[in-house]
């Protein structure tokens, strides 16, 4: 279940962000600017896009941040990986993005004294 649902968030974000979607989502917009004198802009009218979006928005929230947690963790896999299998490189970087907020602190004001020096 787990992997089906990775792979239709990928494929979701992939849609979700092309121009093919942003191009509906306008037209969709005007269409229901359209309609308002029709509808003599009602309250209903006015739900009805404001009940569409927040749905969207609400399940491509999930969709994308499903996506983006999968490709940081691939990334750092890679990183790790990379670090890893370099002789000069230091290990103790590797699975860096578990550190707290204080090592994490030391390492860049370790790495910001080196740029200037």
């Amino acid at each position: 279940m787990m992997r089906g649902f990775s792979e239709f968030a990928g494929r979701s974000a992939i849609v979700i962000g092309s121009a093919s979607a942003f191009v509906v989502a306008t037209i969709s917009v005007l269409l229901w600017a359209a309609t308002g004198p029709y509808f003599h802009y009602s309250d209903t009218w006015q739900l009805v896009v404001n009940t569409g979006t927040t749905l969207v928005t609400f399940l491509a929230v999930f969709l994308i941040q499903h996506s983006q947690n999968k490709d940081g963790k691939a990334i750092q896999l890679k990183l790790d990986e990379l670090i890893r299998s370099t002789q000069s490189a230091r290990n103790i970087l590797i699975d860096l993005e578990h550190a707290t907020e204080e090592e994490i602190a030391k390492f860049q004001a370790e790495f910001t004294k080196r740029r200037h020096t």
